[in-house]
């Protein structure tokens, strides 16, 4: 048997050891969030929230065109991903154990989870735009869609087998119907999980500028058609970062401060209302 003090000493060291690996991911967080609000806090006033991009060569203008179009891109894309996503980890951690058909599907998962954006793009460009002879706000939701699905449905399965089986078979034993005890029960309980999962796989897509060049394409013009180009912020970013001015520049780094600060906010009130029980699930 260890020691008291044995055993003090290890917990210390495990601290010291979860302290470190904290620090050693928050510095290159703290590190980038500093820079993009040195470059970028400078050219953020009302305009820039306001107007749409003014011409080559003129000062001023904004991006609220691409910031309304990210907003109508991933939320079109999270209606389409997110039920899939935990519809297909439901099966596999409630159905699809030891089956060939479950086997196959977590494969799939995990190899679309290291397919590059850009191969995501040139999927839902041959399959939608070149089939559609137009780019498309729409094609760009489905390519964006489809990288969150394999987050989302590994992380609905991994939290799923989480809740302990006497709780299923209990109201099992009460003759509740298993489609009844999945939902009621099981994603009830493992709700915070996998709102947690669903944020991560928003936040990982909202960025995403390779998967746009080839669907959405852009437009200078605020604009809510879906079946036609529009714009978003990380297209918006990329044009104005290789383009050869200054202004163009400057408000790239706005931009992109903007972005991370979306992004961050969605994620940080996700788990603040998780941590006060508003997204909590069974008890």
């Amino acid at each position: 048997m260890s020691s008291p003090r044995t055993a003090r000493s290890a917990n210390m060291e495990r601290m010291h050891a979860l302290r470190r690996s904290t620090m050693n991911h928050l510095v290159p967080l703290v590190a980038i969030v500093g820079y993009l609000l040195y470059k970028g806090a400078s050219s953020l006033n009302l305009a820039f929230f306001i107007h749409v991009p003014a011409p080559v060569g003129e000062p001023g203008g904004g991006m609220v065109n691409a910031i309304l179009g990210s907003f109508a891109i991933l939320s079109l894309a999270s209606v389409i991903g997110i039920p899939v996503g935990i519809a297909a980890g439901v099966y596999l951690a409630e159905y699809g154990r030891g089956q060939t058909l479950g086997h196959l599907v977590r494969f799939t998962a995990d190899v679309l989870n290291g397919v590059p954006s850009i191969v995501m793009g040139i999927a839902a460009y041959s399959l939608i735009v070149a089939t559609q002879h137009h780019f498309s706000g729409f094609a760009g939701s489905i390519a964006l869609a489809i990288m969150m699905v394999p987050t989302i449905t590994r992380t609905t399965e991994e939290m799923l087998a989480t809740v302990p089986h006497a709780v299923r078979e209990a109201a099992l034993g009460l003759g509740i119907p298993k489609w009844r005890t999945v939902l009621s029960i099981s994603l009830r309980t493992a709700s915070p999980g996998i709102i947690t999962g669903c944020m991560l796989a928003f936040a990982r897509v909202a960025g995403e500028t390779a998967p746009l060049l080839f669907t959405a394409f852009g437009n200078q013009f605020t604009s809510f058609d879906m079946t036609q180009p529009i714009a978003a912020l990380p297209l918006q970013i990329y044009v104005y970062a290789v383009s050869p001015y200054d202004e163009w520049h400057r408000l790239a780094w706005a931009g992109a401060l903007v972005l991370i600060a979306m992004i961050m906010g969605a994620v940080t009130l996700v788990r603040i209302f998780s941590n006060r029980g508003e997204l909590q699930g069974g008890h």
